[in-house]
């Protein structure tokens, strides 16, 4: 088990060494402003935690930075600015975080306004416990956010259902019963 410890630190630690040579040109951080980026910048986008319908104006989907939609006071945001070029691991405290409605959406820029569809994360019985969110980029500018989907063969355990055939769950009971959390 050291021996394994010593040499994830190690790979961390070379991988380090490359990631810190890239020089961040990008310098918008602001998930609503429209931002150029190269190979190895940073960008940042957001996900906005609502109800479903609170994404829509006149049943056009809107990005959440657009005025028009009401989600000040009925929604959460979560920012992250990963690199380009790079897979990241991205969390949220689920312990100060309220799912706000059970669905999210990512979104960056304003006049390129990306936006993913909304996403269901949670409903009154189940919590969807891990997404994968796929970037589109052409010449530098964010085109399109999805999510992407596995379905359920990786679900398994105690701990796992399969919604709507497509995504792994877990039964809120059990989580508040086993960690006291959501």
């Amino acid at each position: 088990m050291v021996k394994i410890k010593m040499i994830m630190a190690m790979l961390l630690m070379v991988m380090m060494v490359f990631v810190g040579d890239a020089a961040d040109t990008n310098s918008v951080y602001d998930p609503c402003s429209d931002a150029k980026i190269r190979r190895l910048d940073g960008f940042t986008f957001g996900l906005a935690f609502s109800k479903k319908d609170s994404f829509s104006f006149n049943q056009t989907q809107l990005s959440p930075c657009d005025s028009r939609l009401k989600l000040t006071g009925n929604a959460q945001l979560a920012l992250f600015r990963p690199k380009v070029d790079e897979m990241s691991l991205l969390t949220i405290n689920s312990s100060t975080f309220s799912l706000a409605g059970g669905y999210m959406v990512a979104f960056a820029g304003r006049k390129y306004a990306a936006r993913s569809l909304p996403t269901l994360v949670a409903d009154d019985s189940n919590t969807i416990t891990s997404f994968t969110l796929v970037l589109e980029f052409q010449r530098g500018t964010l085109q399109n956010l999805y999510w992407k989907k596995f379905g359920c063969k990786a679900c398994s355990g105690d701990y796992s259902v399969c919604l709507n055939n497509e995504d792994c769950a877990v039964p809120k009971l059990k989580v508040q019963k086993q960690w006291g959390i959501f």
